[in-house]
């Protein structure tokens, strides 16, 4: 190209492009909206409560009810949701959960006077980037709408609102002077978005259909509108620095790194904000985006997500560094910089990232996610967290604290985050893998010591930033209370209480026995705030049953929690009468039994291979018979739970508007929920205590280890696990390929079979 560079003429072409002008998308300031939330909720009945929209900058509700008629007034379309649906849950009346919805209003409402029910947190943000790859791929806008109304009754008025970027990335990297064919090799599949976003993988599960793209812009025009109208401040994407292959191919003069692989897949590409190029793509990114979706104030930029920054000019200390969940923390990821260099290079990345943002929107504000200073902490130290900050304004970065439960103490050790907007919260759930775990009194312990708190410095909220959803939805209940201050929230009564209260709107009614039950339950299983198992030896599964099978699982240390306590407990649920016919009571009795049967499947695992490896095959093939009964069993109970293999390979199918397509996203469910991808440790990362996933994936692999361990005794020739491994990585691919069909398949009697589970692990 003569007389100007290949990057000039990149500019140029930008700077002809950038003359689309922004819809209109404001909502009006009524209460519409929320009247709709709880239409939705309580039908006709939503006609009993009169709403008032105050406005103000605090955030609050009050409720005052006389006569049957209720009269809600609140600062905000959430407010109004939220003080209706604390006065619902209050008389026992209601229930909103992913696992069903209990509504049984009765005929005249009671009497209530709140006064003014203020929460301290300005935002309460909720989901996480990952949320949209373990969860969210193949919703359409009905399961979308019970979403939003689950936000807005819990109060939440900052959502994270990743759906339907790609539509906007296509058409920026199209200006760019890419191919279709080149995008085609770019994008990664519909349960891998996520990981794509944020700079770690490239190209898996290419090409994406072009329909996927246009069924998600749809998709977030609706989203965005129905955020706006109940007055939700959003969170956008914006440009991290990420760029196709081909893109840095085409540009050998910009200062693009070739970035270390992650878990396994390859490199990916990231350009340099010192570099023009960065604050051109980044800018133009935000007018396309505001061209078809609106004007946003927040603007998510994730650039080193378990990614280290270049630190070196030519990028060579990070490219074949080590990163990733199972190495948090370890040697593994230590690195080795000049620490002159590294503050000097991070505060450039800082400033230039916040920059490229600013150059689109001069009222935008910097979100982060802050889990990169906790899980490497290594590199993350408190003064190349205070370098990276150092040169974006105050007031123009907001810096989401996700992993309070996981990595505590990082606002701490940073002051505050050197005085930046922040958000407290938690992720609790890890690929929306589904243990019993949660930990109520540490919520309440930990969130009722931030009001008041002088060293938290500008704190503006709390969120809880789940991988997945459909799990634990206990612990999401009593967290957007604790926030604001409702029942035993914060540190406002006690736990016991707030759970009685939350048990007489789930089931309907509470006795003595139940509440003793639910205690013992409690105490077994909700007092542990993070599920040490899940990454046991570098190895991801909920359970050991759940990993990939290793003979060395005799060495694990075993699961958090009170196994004898949570015995008790099931036993108790199980001799409960007058509870049977209610859906979320069946719900957690079987989320209970399942549980418990887990862990005793994985110490059978244990003694079946150590008896084995002892030579006494008797007392294995007992227990062998034992672990494939109650793996069958457990299978069979999960038919009765919302989610099952069948389910989520049916909502991937059903997204398909033609066959290729429907293949297409069910090989991605699949691969997500078992291989995962890449050569690290992901597999079985998002392993599912589902129906389908016990019986005709766990049950086979443990299988075939267990009887090459048994011929390893028989033979007396060791057992081998790399060639075991290399096999069984096959057969799972091969999993993964298979047409194989799933099916749900209820169990006639819930209660009946549980209790026959119960009495299978006591025998012998």
């Amino acid at each position: 190209m003569s007389g100007i560079s290949r990057r000039q003429a990149l500019m140029q072409t930008l700077a002809v492009a950038a003359f689309t002008t922004a819809p209109a998308f404001a909502a009006e300031d009524t209460t519409a909206a929320a009247r709709a939330v709880l239409g939705r909720l309580m039908g006709k009945r939503a006609h009993d409560i009169k709403l008032k929209l105050t406005g103000g900058a605090d955030s609050y509700f009050a409720v005052k009810s006389a006569k049957g008629a209720v009269a809600i007034e609140g600062s905000s379309p959430v407010a109004l949701t939220r003080g209706a649906y604390a006065y619902l849950t209050s008389i026992g009346a209601a229930n909103v959960s992913w696992e069903g919805n209990r509504v049984a209003l009765p005929a005249a409402l009671p009497a209530a006077d709140t006064g003014k029910v203020a929460t301290p947190f300005a935002h309460r943000v909720y989901m996480n980037t990952c949320t949209f790859g373990y969860t969210t791929p193949f919703w359409g806008w009905a399961r979308w709408q019970k979403e939003l109304d689950w936000m807005a009754l819990h109060g939440i008025d900052m959502p994270l609102a990743m759906e339907g970027q790609e539509f906007v990335w296509q058409s920026l990297w199209r200006e760019l002077g890419l191919s279709d064919t080149e995008l085609g090799d770019y994008f990664s599949g519909p349960a891998f978005t996520p990981w794509h976003r944020m700079g770690n993988i490239e190209g898996y599960m290419a090409p994406v259909p072009q329909a996927w793209i246009e069924k998600k812009r749809v998709l977030q025009v609706k989203l965005l509108k129905s955020m706006r109208d109940l007055g939700m401040t959003p969170i956008l994407p914006a440009f991290g620095g990420y760029v196709p292959k081909a893109f840095a191919q085409k540009h050998p003069e910009a200062g693009i790194y070739p970035m270390r692989p992650w878990e396994g897949f390859h490199e990916t590409y990231w350009l340099d904000p010192a570099d023009p190029l960065f604050a051109v793509i980044a800018k133009r990114f935000i007018e396309l985006y505001t061209a078809t979706y609106g004007e946003g104030q927040y603007y998510l930029a994730d650039s080193f997500n378990e990614m280290l920054p270049p630190i070196s000019k030519d990028g060579s200390d990070v490219k074949n560094a080590k990163y990733g969940d199972g190495t948090a923390n370890t040697k593994e990821t230590e690195t080795v910089v000049d620490p002159a260099l590294k503050a000097e290079r991070l505060a450039a990345y800082g400033q230039a990232i916040y920059d490229s943002i600013r150059g689109a929107n001069p009222d935008a504000v910097w979100v982060m996610q802050g889990w990169l200073f906790g899980a490497d902490k290594h590199f993350w130290s408190a003064d190349a967290i205070g370098a990276f900050l150092s040169k974006v304004p105050d007031d123009k970065l907001m810096i989401l604290d996700i992993g309070n439960d996981r990595y505590p103490g990082v606002w701490q050790t940073t002051d505050a985050f050197q005085g930046k907007p922040w958000i407290y919260g938690y992720v609790h759930n890890y690929g929306a893998s589904n243990p019993v775990y949660a930990d109520l009194d540490f919520y309440k312990q930990d969130i009722g010591r931030l009001e008041g708190n002088p060293k938290t410095g500008a704190l503006k909220g709390f969120g809880m930033f789940p991988e997945g959803l459909h799990n634990n939805s206990i612990a999401y209940e009593y967290c957007f209370d604790a926030a604001w201050g409702i029942g035993g929230g914060g540190g406002k009564g006690s736990v016991d209480d707030w759970i009685a209260t939350y048990l007489k709107g789930r089931y309907g009614r509470t006795t003595p026995a139940l509440l003793s039950a639910w205690g013992d339950y409690r105490r077994s299983v909700y007092t542990t705030k993070y599920w040490t198992p899940r990454w046991w030896n570098k190895a991801a599964g909920a359970y050991m049953v759940f990993k990939r099978p290793q003979a060395a699982i005799t060495s694990f240390e075993g699961h958090p929690g009170d196994r004898a306590l949570l015995h008790k407990a099931v036993t108790e649920f199980l001799s409960l009468k007058g509870f049977e016919g209610s859906q979320l009571y069946r719900h957690d009795v079987i989320d209970a039994v399942r549980h418990l049967a887990s862990e005793e499947i994985d110490y059978l695992l244990m003694g079946i291979i150590t008896d084995y490896q002892k030579g006494d095959l008797a007392a294995g093939d007992a227990k062998r018979a034992k672990f494939t009964d109650l793996m069958i069993m457990v299978d069979a109970l999960l038919g009765d739970q919302p989610d099952t293999l069948s389910s989520w390979i049916d909502e991937a199918r059903a997204y398909g508007d033609t066959k290729p397509e429907s293949d297409y996203y069910v090989l991605n469910a699949k691969a997500q929920v078992t291989v995962w991808g890449g050569l690290g440790n992901l597999n079985d990362y998002a392993s599912k205590a589902w129906q389908g996933m016990y019986k005709d994936f766990y049950l086979p692999r443990w299988t075939k280890l267990l009887a090459a361990v048994r011929q390893s005794a028989v033979t007396g020739k060791a057992f081998d696990q790399v060639a075991f491994t290399r096999d069984i990585t096959a057969w799972e691919q091969a999993w993964v390929k298979t047409n194989a069909t799933f099916t749900r398949r209820r169990p006639k009697d819930a209660f009946a079979l549980s209790r026959q589970i119960l009495k299978r692990q006591s025998e012998a």
